[in-house]
């Protein structure tokens, strides 16, 4: 069994920080006494996992103000065509975080060893919760090889608190009748995770969480509120934004936001799609390596050791194809 290949290209690398442009013409914010200030803008680096091309927010850094997220990836968007190859990410473990993956079109293809074996359509939501550790497989799913077409989402890591490291690892697959949506006169909302203007997903989660993908009509202004001693952050999927303090966020940036007030501002004078998320930050020690997520050295050291044994899983199993 092959299972050092993981270590190559360790998943927890930084991305670019970048200055702000600051908008020239006049604004459309209107900003509050209530409104979070920015902390800083990042712009998400083009990588390769596997055969998948993807951009990636952040690995590992700037903790203290995306936590309880910790890594985050957007897949695509790519155009796959029928018979084509699918997009590939070879069998590979986790420990300590949740991966979750969602689609904005296409589909995929999930194997474990917990054994299951998914195929994730557009709008779904998985939860690969790996606890002590797990390994899986991903790639383009039936769909897309059957019928061609566009390949896009998300996959996003949540840091586990200590308390639930150690968990059984689950896997759980949400479709979106589980989600809430908000559908307003300038704005649609989808909540994945969490609960926005009395509108709440049925998704349960182990620690306070959000996480919504929100689509603003050219004109719109949104006044998003949070709990301030929450982290939140928001990425810009395309269009254009403005936030606090007159700020122009470019497509794949990402704004991250100080703690201390309640409201995230948000304008678009000609449209804009975006994420935002956050939570209740862990405010623990992390220590990562690769697909590994723990809180001190001696617990890396024990997933690897177990990683090795086969106490995950036998990789070259989840990396089966079926016939």
């Amino acid at each position: 069994m092959k299972r050092r290949e993981f270590i190559k290209g360790s998943a927890i690398i930084g991305a670019s920080v970048v200055v702000p442009e600051f908008l020239k013409a006049a604004s459309g914010m209107m900003e509050s006494e209530k409104g979070r200030k920015v902390y800083s803008i990042i712009t998400a680096n083009k990588t390769m996992v596997g055969t998948l091309p993807v951009l990636r927010a952040f690995a590992g850094d700037n903790n203290d103000y995306v936590s309880p997220y910790v890594f985050f990836d957007e897949f695509g968007p790519v155009h796959v065509n029928p018979k084509d190859k699918p997009l590939r990410v070879e069998a590979h473990p986790h420990a300590g975080i949740i991966p979750v993956t969602y689609f904005l079109a296409g589909s995929g293809h999930h194997r474990d060893s917990l054994n299951y074996d998914f195929q994730i359509s557009k709008g779904d939501f998985m939860m690969f919760t790996s606890g002590r550790g797990a390994i899986h497989m991903e790639e383009t799913g039936k769909k897309l090889y059957d019928d061609g077409g566009l390949y896009h989402g998300f996959q996003i890591w949540l840091n586990m608190p200590s308390k639930y490291k150690w968990i059984d690892p689950s896997t759980d697959v949400h479709r979106p009748e589980k989600m809430a949506e908000i559908n307003a006169k300038d704005y649609t909302a989808k909540i994945v995770l969490g609960e926005l203007f009395n509108a709440k997903s049925k998704i349960e989660t182990l620690f306070p969480v959000f996480y919504f993908h929100i689509k603003m009509k050219a004109g719109c202004r949104l006044s998003i509120p949070t709990n301030p001693q929450h982290n939140a952050f928001a990425y810009l999927i395309k269009g254009k934004l403005e936030v606090e303090g007159r700020k122009s966020i470019a497509e794949n940036q990402v704004v991250l936001y100080q703690r201390g007030a309640s409201n995230i501002e948000l304008f678009s004078s000609e449209g804009a799609e975006l994420l935002l998320l956050g939570g209740q930050p862990h405010n623990e020690p992390v220590y990562a390596y690769g697909p590994f997520v723990m809180n001190t050295e001696s617990e890396i050291e024990k997933c690897y050791r177990d990683y090795q044994s086969g106490r995950m899983g036998n990789p070259d199993v989840v990396n089966m194809i079926k016939k």
